[in-house]
């Protein structure tokens, strides 16, 4: 269940949410395309938010101009973007809080905690500039022809989740993932109001700012951003008297998609009360099962959103009893898939070829995927480098197939179950060379 709506009463109403109930007050400025009400439709950020509800009391919003906020008609000054996170900090009756800013949200963070320190507890910087556009004096930014590539990309694919490449690679290659940031996308702003943020962000300088600002700061870079490089980062935190510094391995711009999001959490928990906590997380050996229906969506176009329903309704109780008879786990299900886990390889081969048996009477194929790794387990979900191998690997499957990693074959060995040899492939986000396996016979 996500936090209720609401929204302040002055001269532009902005929406935010409250969650969490911790003595310290955490204010979270999205990058620049956001929606309250869109963001906790997919797990990855779910689970971010929630781990910062964990040790606070969160305010996440959308700035003027943006999602569920009043629309602009071209967008605001910088100040009065400022504004807005007074605006939430006076409408949850907040006389102090912690601010973290992401990306273009930095800069929001920056210029409050320099005009407002007596309102500002701490400052933490993800992945954020202090000017994005290349300079003379600043080699960090962004190059000419980049600029125009991002800006044409917006343009003519917004709305279709085109940035997502960038932004979250280790997801990227998720189709429902796509589908959800798409709609986010179009529900933050048209791609004219989306030109013109981004042309405004471009423009948008602070450096003089830096300076000024006197309240603990953290600044957090993501070592293989392609947006954001971490020479920003580098130099925020050269040009803010007394910041930390801290550069975590990813592939992408956004921490809470990172197989090592974790660490992004702890070390804003760590810098903001001194402890990193982990409430309610514990670490496993489990085998992961993907599996998803081959061809959903034009099947779903097809017969109609009934006759998919009742489909969908039979693919769950299917999957579910099959995770059960294995003495599985159902973590989640993914809309046309599912994710379970279980304690034992082969085990978790059978549940997903009965599945697959099962469903075909029904005139459904899926394909599956499966890795056995160590995954944290926290608050009824699970994350890790396991979790995006399992998906990657399900990624390869054709339909009606079931592939493993060599570390589920080599756990299966004596167990009667046969294989094919599928290669090596690169998995999307996951480091090396991985070896495939097709079950062959169960």
């Amino acid at each position: 269940m996500q936090p209720d709506i609401r929204y302040t009463d002055g001269d532009a109403q902005i929406a935010y949410q409250v969650l969490g109930h911790g003595d310290l007050d955490l204010v979270f400025a999205f990058d620049w395309a956001s929606n309250v009400e869109l963001i906790w439709q997919h797990a990855s950020v779910e689970r971010f938010l929630r781990r910062l509800a964990s040790f606070s009391r969160l305010v996440v919003f959308d700035p003027r101009g943006m999602g569920l906020s009043d629309p602009v008609i071209t967008p605001p000054a910088p100040e009065e973007w400022m504004d807005d996170v007074r605006a939430v900090m006076d409408a949850v009756g907040s006389p102090q809080a912690a601010i973290v800013g992401h990306g273009h949200g930095g800069q929001l963070g920056a210029m409050f905690a320099a005009s407002h320190p007596e309102r500002t507890r701490a400052l933490v910087l993800i992945n954020a500039f202090a000017r994005l556009r290349r300079a003379q004096d600043y080699p960090a930014g962004m190059p000419e022809h980049i600029e125009r590539t991002i800006l044409d990309q917006i343009r003519l694919g917004w709305g279709s989740g085109i940035s997502l490449a960038t932004l979250a690679p280790e997801i990227a290659g998720d189709e429902q993932t796509i589908r959800w940031w798409a709609s986010v996308e179009r529900a933050a702003g048209s791609p004219r109001r989306a030109v013109r943020k981004q042309e405004l962000v471009l423009d948008f300088d602070i450096r003089h700012v830096l300076p000024a600002i006197s309240v603990p700061t953290l600044v957090m870079s993501t070592n293989g951003d392609p947006y954001v490089i971490p020479a920003h980062g580098r130099f925020l935190a050269e040009h803010i008297p007394g910041a930390r510094s801290l550069e975590l391995a990813g592939p992408g711009h956004w921490p809470w998609a990172s197989g090592d999001a974790a660490d992004s959490m702890d070390a804003i928990e760590e810098f903001l009360t001194g402890t990193r906590a982990r409430l309610g997380t514990e670490r496993i050996l489990a085998t992961l099962a993907f599996t998803d229906i081959v061809g959903s969506t034009e099947l779903a176009a097809e017969i109609g959103d009934r006759r998919w329903r009742e489909l969908l309704e039979t693919h769950d109780s299917v999957a579910r009893r099959e995770v059960e008879k294995a003495r599985g786990q159902m973590v989640k299900s993914t809309g046309d898939g599912m994710l379970a886990t279980f304690d034992g390889p082969a085990r978790a081969i059978r549940a997903v070829r009965g599945i697959g048996e099962s469903l075909s009477a029904v005139g459904l194929q899926i394909r599956g995927g499966l890795h056995t790794g160590e995954v944290e387990v926290r608050d009824g979900d699970i994350g890790g480098i396991a979790v995006h191998i399992g998906s990657r690997v399900a990624d390869l499957a054709g339909a009606g197939e079931v592939l493993v990693s060599s570390t589920v074959k080599d756990l299966v060995a004596g167990s009667g179950i046969d294989f094919e040899d599928r290669g090596q492939h690169e998995l999307k986000g996951v480091p090396g060379e991985w070896q495939i396996y097709a079950v062959a016979s169960v």
